[in-house]
Order: C-alpha cells, then structure tokens, then sequence
C-alpha cells in the first residue's frame, strides 16, 4: 500500500510518497546530504521512498530538513496506524567503519526521542549537522514513536550521521514487521 502526502508552506513544498517493500527510490529535497540520508534509510528500512521538495534553501537548510521529517513522521504514522499485527519494538546497532550507532525505536502511539549523538564537526560539507537532530524530532513527534538514538563511538561525521539513518531505518523496519501473533502489541490491548 501506497501512502502520499503533500505539504506547502510558505517556506517549503513537499510531497513524499512510501510503502514497504524494495525497489528504487526517487529522492530530491534540494539538500543532497539529505537526499542521500534518505536514499539510506529507503534502502536499510526496506521502503520505496519518492521525495520531492522545494525549499527555501536559499535562506537555509532548516526549513526542508525540518518539513521533510515532518511529513516523513506523518507518513510513517498512517502506515503504522493499524498496530495489530506489528512486532512494536525494533532495534539496530550500526557500524560505519570507526563510527557506532544504536536506535531503539517503540511504535508506541507515544512521540519521544532521546538524541545522544554528539557530532565530530559542525558541517558535513555544507549540511548543519544539528539539523540531524532537528529531521529527527520533527518525524519522531509525528510518527508518535519513541525512538532512542545514541552515538556510541565517533569519528568522521559523515560516518556518525549514516550509521544513524541506518540504524533507524533497520529499527523501523524490524519494529514495522509482522509479529506471530497477529494481535495488538500491548496487554492492554490498545497502543
């Protein structure tokens, strides 16, 4: 199943489309670090990703990251929105050559994110790395996930941002997946 939404602001347009399964994606948000975070996180989380956006980049990054993990968080939401049936809990520790990372992400119904990554530097080429944090609580809140993401061991921050996505993407996809029991995944019965 296919699931679409469009966003227009005054500062950025977008519209993202996603479904579970493997196959190319189609991502251009005018920030290519960005584009290639979200290639990763198709590609680890086993989705089919089309993402196009118009931002205000000239002023700066911060508009299309935050709106792009907005309307991702939204998407993401819609597709988790029947939890019968899903497993709920998803981790995945990832390793980029010197760089280690851990997300721990629970479909809860209840948005939280715990950001324990302190980056090497402030730019990777001309990405703010603090918007890495900002992409991430703008889907979080969205999804209304709760998601942990630590940075265990750095090095280079492209390395430290990539085995994030990865590992969040890996986290999604295993919490996404079907459980044996076919049931709601709490004993109280509703998430």
């Amino acid at each position: 199943m296919i699931f679409k939404k469009i966003r227009e602001t005054s500062e950025t347009k977008i519209s993202i489309s996603i479904e579970k399964g493997i196959g190319p994606s189609s991502i251009d948000t005018g920030v290519g670090f960005l584009d290639h975070m979200l290639d990763l996180f198709a590609f680890h989380g086993h989705f089919i990703l089309n993402c196009t956006v118009d931002g205000d980049v000239t002023v700066d990054d911060h508009h299309t990251v935050e709106d792009v993990g907005i309307v991702l968080g939204q998407l993401l939401s819609e597709m988790s929105a029947d939890k019968a049936g899903i497993t709920r809990y998803g981790h995945a520790y990832v390793p980029m050559d010197e760089t280690l990372s851990r997300t721990v992400t629970d479909v809860s119904g209840r948005p939280y994110l715990s950001f324990g990554a302190r980056f090497s530097t402030e730019k990777v080429g001309t990405f703010d790395t603090e918007l890495v944090e900002e992409f991430f609580r703008a889907l979080v809140i969205n999804a209304r996930y709760t998601v942990h993401i630590d940075l265990i061991r750095g090095g280079n921050s492209h390395h430290e941002i990539e085995s994030i996505f990865k590992s969040f993407a890996q986290s999604v996809r295993i919490a996404l997946s079907p459980s044996q029991s076919g049931r709601v995944p709490s004993s109280k019965g509703v998430l």
